[in-house]
């Protein structure tokens, strides 16, 4: 028979041990909602350990990624052919999955990146929402699954989690379930210290059933799952009472547990308290007996599937929808559009333009998902034939996000993280910095959903400093495995969209204008330019007297001021840099080639930093110094003195010095 009091106690041992030995991390929790980890895995988890990845398989989610022995111990029981005792051992160490916080990627089992609080809760709606979605298009004979998810207070206290938590209610998202752990402990010492938050009402509120029990009745426990599951036409919040530190005789209950080990002493009275007489790291074979069943459940519920699911008329599609072979068509696709577009040499914003290459996009990779923060108007990033998204329709292609920047970027990462879509989501370029924890986490993991961030610079006029982004671009190029794209017409936007959509490993970034931009690349070229990163739109005649540098909707100004300079003999470059990032990955001999060996000057209707690399020593910067004001675009870019004629200007004292 099952022990789960002993499947829970080994899941304290481990977090107990694991922390002590790293001298660092948080015990208090895994000791705390240790009991209910064994139920939920014990009864309830469909999962596989031997195939990881399959597709139907439950996701648990740690939102407090704090207590990520939780997890690390968890996977370990479970038979995680990558989480063998040493990994336990060597928890916090340089070169060991076991990291201080799950990482998506480092270890089999961890279903996205948590740690910074509520972004965990947040992705997983995403996680529940793909679900639905494709149970939608492919029937429960593929796709039957369930999201759970552990939450701490300080996830629940996070802004994130009120969009997280609306959404999932509006959403009708009843496959998925948080087992709040609700122990009344922060850092600093009790929650009523920060915090008076009725959170049961607020789940209530959003449109959750809600239950709560005590989190170390196991019974009770598996009582709440149950109901839980039998209601799946609303999210359930389990709020789970436990004891922060649960078995520690003097210090359960105290914030002493969070983060900081329990020291030798006191680990010895706690496993006298558990009755739990095993040497640090050594686990019975009758508990590891009581894991592995779970892993050999998980096992043939997985081969009962695979039948399924190859019988299956919707297989197909639905391998290739996981894989990313359905993205096979778009290269060219593309190329054809761009032929077309040179052709045409249409004027418009790209913003507009954006919304015109999805066009092509979407009618090719048909499990794109789209939406914006309540900004679809504005951000275009609707097209023809998507249908919405609903508690009515999970089988829609356009979600509605709400004004919830955040939440709308963490569930784009939750839709990956499932597999299955390509998600992409649009707001100001300026609120990027609303979104920006969930961002910074597709760039950790290397989920590769698009960003659409319209409204780029001054250029968007009367709205104002508030709506005019100066320094987002350059806070954005500097995060790590990120491209920021800055297209300067229709043709480069939609080498950018090429790029983002057949990106594996690298998030996207289109920041886009609202005024209008004529076509600049009217010789059609099959090779994608902006994959480049920088190239020359513009070559002279001989040796060059000067390169302007421009991005966006500032390398036409970068053109009209080499037509002054010329009038003038002087001979200018222009290079159009929509994506530094993929610029710097160029071979050094492109670059030097490109960027030339004479003075530059840098075009931007933002701040410079950043462009340093770019610029080199002899060279001008024509931007922004400061933040913007609400007048039409035009004045604007004269008040701040970015035109042909500055420009042209800043090369002349160049060559003059």
């Amino acid at each position: 028979m099952t022990n789960e009091t002993n499947m829970a106690n080994a899941l304290r041992a481990l977090a107990m041990d694991a922390v002590q030995a790293a001298n660092s991390g948080h015990p208090g929790m895994p000791m705390g909602m240790a009991d209910v980890a064994a139920v939920l895995f014990s009864r309830f988890m469909n999962i596989d350990p031997s195939t990881p990845k399959w597709p139907d398989r439950d996701r648990f989610v740690l939102s407090a990624g704090h207590g990520s022995m939780l997890m690390y111990g968890i996977n370990h029981l479970l038979g995680y052919a990558d989480m063998d005792m040493d990994q336990i051992r060597n928890f916090r160490q340089i070169g060991y999955r076991t990291a201080g916080h799950p990482e998506y990627g480092h270890a089999d089992g961890i279903e996205t990146t948590t740690g910074p609080l509520g972004q965990g809760l947040a992705t997983a709606v995403g996680m529940a929402l793909a679900e639905r979605m494709q149970n939608a298009r492919f029937g429960n004979d593929i796709v039957n699954h369930w999201t759970y998810v552990i939450s701490g207070d300080g996830c629940l206290m996070e802004g994130i989690s009120h969009e997280a938590i609306d959404m999932a209610g509006h959403m009708g998202l009843g496959r998925m379930i948080v087992m709040w752990d609700d122990n009344s402990i922060t850092i600093d010492g009790g929650t009523d210290m920060s915090t008076s938050t009725d959170q049961q009402a607020r789940f209530a509120a959003s449109g959750w059933q809600v239950i709560s029990v005590d989190g170390h009745d196991k019974e009770a426990v598996a009582a709440a799952l149950t109901e839980a599951r039998s209601d799946e036409s609303r999210p359930t919040l389990i709020a789970c009472k436990t004891i922060i530190g649960c078995g520690s005789p003097n210090k359960q209950g105290t914030a002493a547990t969070h983060g900081a080990p329990l020291g030798d002493d006191e680990i010895a009275l706690t496993r006298e308290a558990l009755v739990w007489p095993h040497a640090p790291f050594t686990i019975p074979d009758d508990v590891y007996a009581d894991w592995r069943a779970i892993a050999s459940r998980g096992a043939a519920a997985r081969e009962a599937w695979e039948t399924r699911a190859k019988d299956s008329p919707e297989a197909s599609n639905f391998f290739a929808a996981l894989g990313g072979s359905s993205r096979g068509g778009l290269n060219v696709a593309i190329s054809k559009y761009k032929a077309e577009l040179s052709a045409d040499k249409p004027k418009v914003a790209t913003r507009k333009a954006s919304q015109m290459v999805l066009e092509v996009v979407n009618a090719v990779v048909p499990n794109m998902v789209g939406g914006s923060a309540d900004l679809t108007g504005s951000n275009l990033t609707k097209t023809s034939g998507m249908t919405i998204v609903s508690k009515d329709n999970y089988g829609g292609d356009y979600i509605y996000y709400g004004v919830r920047e955040h939440g709308m970027a963490a569930a784009m990462n939750g839709l990956y993280l499932h597999g299955g879509f390509f998600p992409y989501g649009g707001t100001f370029l300026a609120f990027a910095d609303y979104c920006r924890g969930s961002i910074r986490l597709s760039a950790l993991m290397g989920v590769p959903v698009t960003y659409v961030m319209t409204h780029d610079s001054i250029g968007l006029g009367e709205d104002g400093p508030t709506h005019q982004p100066v320094e987002q671009v350059a806070s954005l190029r500097a995060m790590p495995n990120i491209n920021v794209f800055r297209p300067a017409d229709a043709v480069e936007t939609a080498e950018a969209w090429e790029i983002a959509v057949m990106a594996n490993g690298t998030p996207s970034i289109m920041a886009l204008s609202r005024q209008g931009l004529p076509l600049l690349r009217t010789d059609h070229t099959e090779e994608n330019l902006t994959a480049k990163g920088a190239y020359v739109l513009r070559d002279t005649d001989g040796n060059r007297d000067v390169t302007l540098i421009a991005t966006g909707s500032e390398v036409e100004i970068a053109m009209n001021a080499a037509d002054i300079l010329a009038a003038d003999g002087i001979k200018a470059a222009v290079v159009s840099a929509p994506c530094f990032e993929l610029f710097a990955e160029q071979p050094v001999d492109y670059r030097k080639a490109t960027l030339g060996t004479a003075p530059r000057v840098g075009i931007e209707a933002l701040i410079e930093q950043g462009w340093g690399k770019m610029l080199g020593d002899n060279s001008a910067f024509i931007g922004m110094t400061g933040f913007g004001m609400s007048a039409p675009a035009g004045e604007l870019y004269k008040k701040f003195g970015i035109t042909a004629d500055a420009t042209a200007q800043a090369a002349r004292d160049l060559l003059a010095n």
